[in-house]
């Protein structure tokens, strides 16, 4: 399995990057995909930018643990993990997950498991800029949930 992550304050295309998760390769057969993308809003107020702040080196080894474990997991060609940091606007993209497979069930649970893990278990920290000051953005109980349904290594989530 090839595994491709990167952390970067540089904005990412991301046709281009899952373009080239699967041209050129005729043993995929499946390429899922997430988006996360910059909102304007959060907790019904306003927001104007979100500063995502990360500790080098930690936060890659993070991101390579979860991805080898969703390896172990599934039989997948290859996983690309991209997530930016420093200050975005609304409609930035923030991050990318893209998983390839020969079949797109593995693909679609391998994309879902690693964004559920991503957002409780990847060391980054959110600041938004609201009109009324900056704030920390906390970790929802719903982001937990959503992870914990993966506890045990060959468990389908439920539903």
């Amino acid at each position: 399995m090839w595994v491709d992550i990167r952390v970067q304050a540089e904005p990412l295309d991301p046709l281009e990057e899952q373009a080239t998760l699967w041209q050129g390769q005729p043993q995929v057969g499946a390429l899922v995909n997430f988006i996360g993308l910059m909102r304007d809003f959060n907790e019904d107020a306003p927001v104007s930018r979100l500063v995502l702040e990360h500790y080098p080196g930690m936060t890659e080894k993070a991101l390579a643990a979860i991805a080898a474990e969703a390896g172990q997991r599934w039989p997948l060609l290859a996983i690309r993990i991209l997530h930016r940091v420093g200050s975005l606007a609304p409609e930035d993209p923030i991050i990318l997950v893209a998983v390839t497979a020969s079949h797109r069930g593995p693909a679609f649970r391998a994309c879902e498991f690693l964004i559920d893990y991503l957002k409780t278990r990847a060391p980054f920290w959110k600041k938004e800029i609201t009109p009324t000051g900056e704030r920390w953005v906390a970790a929802r109980a719903t982001d937990t949930a959503a992870a914990d349904r993966w506890v045990a290594p060959g468990v389908e989530p439920p539903g």
